[in-house]
């Protein structure tokens, strides 16, 4: 049942540019620092998919083997972990978050014509 897991996380990440793993919906985020991530992302103006871990207990344990990460919300940017809320927040905060996007090809508002 891990493995099935794991593909559908690892399909879900190599289909989207951006990707959120989170708690809740980017309409309704139901833990604060996937809600922190949500407002960065959605203030930079990134078109990103959202998994919410809550609905499937499979993919809420898999994605934390999956990046070795231990907390959601997780960020994949092209395919790599990009980090948890406090990695996105310092990241945005100097600036290396649309850096980072920018070097990735992904549009930003401040980058759309």
């Amino acid at each position: 049942m891990m493995s099935n897991a794991q593909e559908t996380i690892d399909q879900a990440v190599k289909s989207n540019d951006v990707l959120l793993f989170m708690k809740g919906t980017p309409n309704f985020p139901q833990c604060g620092f996937s809600g922190q991530v949500v407002q960065i992302l959605d203030y930079l103006g990134v078109e990103y998919g959202a998994v919410n871990v809550l609905e499937d207990d499979a993919i809420r344990s898999g994605i934390k083997d999956y990046s070795n990460w231990p907390t959601i919300p997780q960020l994949y940017v092209k395919g790599e972990f990009i980090g948890g809320c406090d990695i996105i927040r310092e990241m945005f905060q100097a600036g290396e978050l649309q850096e980072h996007f920018a070097g990735a090809g992904i549009p930003t508002r401040d980058t759309a014509a």
